[in-house]
């Protein structure tokens, strides 16, 4: 267990990993020293994305961690206490299967307003690369705007953002916050009256489409005003408590999560399916239909990674676990993901 000094992290407030892994923190009242720039000191992690993690490996050196989602598995084992992974498989699972959501689907949605639109292009492009140094001139910061917009713009293409799917992605995001908004009538969290990853895994995503780009925003505090509040105190949960047996019952499942995984199952299954099976394939397109319309994308290595992390975790589970796992998913899609391809 790490006790003698903060936890390293690396972020920046634009970066919904950074904002989901900072709550996280807050909410298990993790300790911890927050970097927003980069030093010299510390070692680069592999991929160069954000949040990085240091963690001492066995001789004492620090080492870049930059996953969130095992992220938090580590962070279980090494800091106890204030969990936010329920302690029954089943629920655990379904905990798991709603964060890869937040983090693999809901991602599309923040990605596409962000560099879809021209009012949330200017707003992002004007805002973000100030997070770098406020202090650089108007002049470099112009500059900088243009360049940083236009490579983002450019990279639409990998979450599947472009004319054909934004009817999708964007029905797909006002359908989640009516499920959400529907839930929390009745639960402070998604996975019931404590915080699970599930939890932080959308409220990442969720800190820039509703509090800061503008669009999605307008969508959220017009419909869903409950969302935009539930973000706001998702963010800082340090001084909530919580009860142990907090969690939702997998043996009296909520109606509405059962409706919020028919929404992945409209969604985010056929996409991670149909993405997996093209890159099996070593197809260069991914081809299928969401709620009857087209979606066209290039393949995406890590979310077949993302696929099969899921079908593992599955498998760890017992005969009995696989069962009552079955009976929650049945009838919602999001049971194909685990069948054997065939």
């Amino acid at each position: 267990m790490i006790s003698d000094s903060l936890l390293p992290v690396r972020g920046s407030p634009g970066s919904p990993y950074t904002r989901k892994m900072l709550a996280v923190l807050r909410f298990r009242r993790i300790p911890y020293r927050y970097l927003q720039a980069d030093s010299g000191d510390l070692p680069k992690p592999k991929v160069g994305l954000i949040p990085v993690f240091y963690f001492p490996d066995s001789s004492g050196e620090l080492v870049a961690e930059v996953d969130s989602t095992p992220i938090i598995r580590r962070l279980e084992i090494e800091y106890p206490g204030r969990s936010v992974i329920p302690r029954d498989p089943v629920v655990a699972f379904i905990d798991y299967l709603l964060e890869d959501y937040g983090d693999e689907w809901l991602t599309k949605a923040m990605f596409h307003y962000r560099w879809y639109y021209q009012a949330d292009i200017d707003m992002a492009g004007s805002i973000l690369p100030h997070y770098a140094d406020v202090s650089q001139s108007d002049a470099v910061l112009s500059q900088m705007k243009q360049l940083f917009s236009e490579r983002q713009i450019s990279r639409l293409y990998v979450v599947g953002s472009n004319d054909t799917t934004a009817p999708v992605i964007e029905e797909s995001y006002q359908r989640f916050l009516a499920c959400l908004n529907q839930h929390l009538k009745d639960y402070p969290f998604i996975m019931g009256n404590r915080p699970g990853s599930a939890d932080f895994g959308c409220l990442g995503q969720l800190t820039q489409l509703t509090q800061f780009d503008p669009t999605p925003t307008k969508v959220a505090v017009s419909g869903f005003p409950r969302v935009h509040a539930w973000v706001s105190k998702m963010e800082d949960l340090s001084g909530t408590e919580v009860a142990n047996d907090g969690f939702v019952d997998a043996d009296d499942f909520p109606a509405s999560l059962t409706e919020l995984l028919a929404e992945l199952g409209r969604t985010y299954v056929p996409v991670m399916l149909a993405n997996s099976a093209a890159l099996e394939a070593g197809q260069e397109k991914v081809e299928t239909s969401v709620e009857g319309k087209p979606w066209v994308q290039e393949p995406f290595p890590y979310q077949a990674k993302c696929l099969q992390w899921l079908r593992i975790e599955y498998a760890k589970l017992d005969s009995e676990d696989h069962k009552r796992v079955d009976k929650i998913l049945s009838g919602t899609g999001c049971e194909k993901l685990l069948q054997k391809p065939g």
